[in-house]
């Protein structure tokens, strides 16, 4: 739990870093959020905005949950991607090779990098990540 605290933390001080506004952002306990399932994916992916709206105009940050065993398939993103792995281990998969993130890690994927990703089977996962601009998940054909 103390982890869970501490990733908050830094998610938090990433906040602080991206504000415009010069007011506190804290947000103690994820679950507490008001969560949404991301349209088309049955259920399986879910997210909560902190600031912004991830599907709006203009920077957001937001908490982002996938079901154990869900894959994104083959895509990419508009705009670079900083995530951190809260709970669960995600993955991305760039050119064959397959990089797993457990719980504590951070990367960045760059912009329009082709990639597969999402959560392994073994628990649900949660990320929290933030973008200059709207999120978007452009399919790729492999």
């Amino acid at each position: 739990m103390k982890a869970l605290q501490i990733v908050i933390a830094l998610g938090t001080l990433a906040l602080a870093a991206h504000a415009q506004a010069e007011s506190l952002i804290s947000v103690p306990n994820s679950a507490a959020l008001h969560w949404q399932d991301v349209a088309g994916t049955q259920g399986k992916v879910s997210y909560a905005n902190v600031e912004g709206d991830i599907f709006g105009q203009g920077p957001y940050s937001a908490y982002v949950k996938f079901k154990k065993g869900t894959d994104n398939g083959l895509h990419q993103h508009s705009q670079t991607l900083p995530t951190l792995v809260v709970k669960g281990t995600f993955y991305a998969v760039i050119d064959g090779t397959r990089t797993e993130f457990p719980a504590g890690a951070y990367y960045k994927l760059p912009a329009k990098q082709v990639h597969e990703s999402g959560c392994t089977s073994a628990e649900d996962c949660l990320l929290f990540q933030y973008q200059a601009d709207k999120f978007d998940l452009v399919p790729v054909k492999g």
